[in-house]
């Protein structure tokens, strides 16, 4: 006899309901209903309930549910399946709706709440409710009002400092304790409990506007790789140490962390974002800017920024979880297990582009809201693959250990932090990783753990103009100024001396691409250098703002001459790419072939024997000296 499988949650009807429930669990259930009836047998009680689960008695019913218990029925009735999603209500509205009390601390009977009512368990050995029987969905979708949408909650001023508590726990003063022998050995116990002490630590919240930043950043970077100063795994295409640190020391403000222990973050996503753009490749170990990357050095920034941006979210050089050093496994089969990164990336863009541009959101109000409405998305299909320290004892496969706080908030927190905000989308205000996030604490191997990403910190952040710009939320995009630091004095002899507050490490850097350094605090305009950075696609209109808004004197007539010749000059001569020199028998055959209507305009001049043909053009060009009856042997 075939066995009778399991009715779905949409299909879930009353008799399929009722059949779970024992004599046992519909009593309390009947109890409820405040009737006079005393049923004795299972059917009878059944009965009495369907009675009431109709008409006006079960709007009564409704009535009588307190606020959180009438959303969860709405948030279930009015779902694709008509089921109750438990992480998603808390999600959405902070807490549980009351289904019922423990009969016992040690019991696993529950006395039912009113809300049982409504909400059933489909299966027979797991007392939990989680589905509305369909016909009595379809009653309630008659009178009960559809849920609202999922809302973010925005900041309306950051706080100056986020509270850290410290638990510790220390012996009372007069315990002198107890000898415990155990074998051959003695052991001093106490005969009271540790005393808990919790120590409130004041953090100093960080805030970085990052959407000038990111597009000086940018120039930066690709100036340092034109220099060749970006050496990259030719494996795993990730940056060197080294390259790690020379980025982070010419970053505008730094990296967001000095703290080795707690690692890079702005330096490291830096060289992977060029090469997902394509504005740099791996030529040996070093980075070389492509085309697109010496167009990028003179196109306006938030146009390169949003093309990286776009692309990064279909590139897979990096899954960002490997990120999330502490969770292994993400090799061999744990990385085939690994869900798409596009999906993943795409679904949190979009949850990103419903924050209100220019308006502070907390991280944990985001994540809420993503949980809430319909941005789920998993980070691995099997969790098995995972763990911490340890394969076996430590494996995220174990219930409780891979929910969306581990796994989808560290993924979240890495892309945000680690992308969004190095490209400037987003603005954020963050604090040391140390003991922000201790949700993973009851991981088995976590002990020693100060925190489980480097990213734990990260406590708010804001969609700026940029952001809105690189999402698609608008078409035009107005850069703010960006804050001018060092004071400049600009000589007529082309010098440029430093006069205030020293000039941060980009903006010398700025300086090095068209001066020589000739001491600590001097430079002088060096035609060779200039010549050479607009060849490479420089743009040295930046140098004159830059000189412009760092000397509260007009430029010298000088320096503004220097700089229009250079830009005339150096743009002079177009290389319009490669070609081939031919030389003919005698002069006599160049002029012929150099004026025949078949072959002039395929061929130039140079010289009396000789003709320049355009690479690409050697074969139309053989064909027409064909014509001629002439050839020519192919090397």
């Amino acid at each position: 006899m075939a066995r009778k499988s399991k009715p779905q949650p949409q299909t879930l009807s009353f008799a399929d309901a009722f059949n779970i429930l024992t004599v046992d669990d519909l009593r309390p259930r009947v109890s409820l209903l405040k009737t006079s009836e005393e049923p004795k047998r299972k059917a009878e009680f059944v009965a009495v309930i369907e009675k009431h689960l109709e008409g006006e008695r079960l709007k009564a019913l409704w009535e009588r549910l307190d606020d959180l218990q009438q959303k969860a029925v709405s948030e279930a009735i009015y779902s694709s399946d008509g089921v109750f999603d438990r992480t998603k209500f808390q999600a959405k509205y902070g807490d549980l709706p009351d289904f019922g009390t423990r009969t016992g601390r040690w019991s696993s009977s529950v006395k039912p709440s009113l809300l049982r009512l409504f909400i059933y368990s489909e299966t027979r050995y797991r007392d939990t409710a989680s589905v509305v029987p369909r016909e009595l969905r379809q009653r309630l979708l008659t009178f009960v009002p559809q849920p609202a949408a999922p809302a973010l909650d925005t900041v309306d001023e950051l706080p100056e400092s986020h509270a850290l508590e410290e638990v510790s726990y220390s012996l009372a003063e007069d315990d002198e304790g107890i000898l415990v022998v155990m074998g051959k050995r003695a052991y001093q116990m106490p005969r009271k409990p540790p005393k808990k002490e919790v120590t409130v630590h004041h953090m100093p919240i960080i805030r970085r506007d990052m959407e000038r930043a990111a597009s000086q950043d940018l120039q930066t970077v690709l100036r340092l790789i034109d220099r060749g100063k970006a050496t990259v795994s030719d494996k795993t295409f990730q940056p060197s140490a080294a390259t790690v640190k020379g980025i982070a020391e010419v970053l505008r403000d730094g990296d967001f962390f000095e703290d080795p222990d707690i690692g890079s973050v702005k330096a490291f996503a830096w060289p992977l974002l060029v090469q997902a753009g394509r504005l740099a490749e791996l030529q040996g170990r070093k980075l070389a800017l492509t085309r697109a990357g010496r167009k990028a050095l003179s196109a306006p920034p938030a146009e390169t920024l949003r093309t990286v941006w776009q692309r990064w979210l279909k590139s897979t050089l990096l899954d960002e979880f490997n990120r999330i050093d502490e969770i292994k496994g993400q090799r061999g089969k744990g990385k085939r297990a690994m869900t798409a990164l596009a999906g993943r990336r795409a679904i949190i863009a979009d949850a990103l582009e419903q924050c209100p541009v220019g308006s502070w959101v907390s991280f944990d109000t985001y994540s809420r809201f993503m949980q809430a409405g319909s941005f789920h998305f998993e980070v691995t299909r099997d969790p098995w693959h995972l763990y911490i320290v340890d394969a076996n004892y430590g494996n995220l496969g174990n219930q409780g250990y891979h929910d969306w706080p581990i796994l989808q908030d560290r993924y979240l927190l890495c892309l945000l932090f680690e992308y969004a905000a190095t490209l400037g989308l987003i603005d954020v205000a963050y604090i040391d990783p140390n003991g922000v996030r201790p949700n993973f604490r009851d991981l088995w191997g976590a002990d020693d753990l100060d925190f489980l990403s480097r990213y734990d910190g990260l406590l708010y952040f804001r969609l700026n103009p940029l952001g809105a710009y690189c999402l698609g939320l608008t078409s035009d995009y107005v850069p703010s100024e960006l804050e001018a630091r060092g004071a400049l004095t600009v000589m007529p002899n082309l010098q440029i001396q430093s006069t205030g507050e020293a000039l941060s490490p980009d903006e010398m850097l700025l300086l090095d691409t068209y001066a020589d350094h000739e001491s600590d605090e001097v430079w002088r305009l060096s035609r060779d250098k200039a010549l050479s950075a607009v060849e490479s696609g420089n743009q040295i209109a930046e140098l004159q703002a830059f000189l412009a808004s760092r000397d509260e004197q007009p430029l010298p007539d000088t320096v503004e001459s220097f700089i229009s010749t250079t830009e005339r000059q150096a743009k002079a001569l177009i290389n319009k790419g490669t070609a081939l020199l031919i030389e003919c028998a005698d002069a006599d055959v160049a002029e012929q072939v150099a004026n025949h209507d078949a072959t002039k305009p395929l061929c130039q001049r140079a010289g009396d024997c000789h003709l320049v043909v355009q690479a690409d053009a050697e074969e139309p060009f053989r064909k027409a000296l064909h014509t001629l009856g002439y050839g020519m042997p192919k090397v």
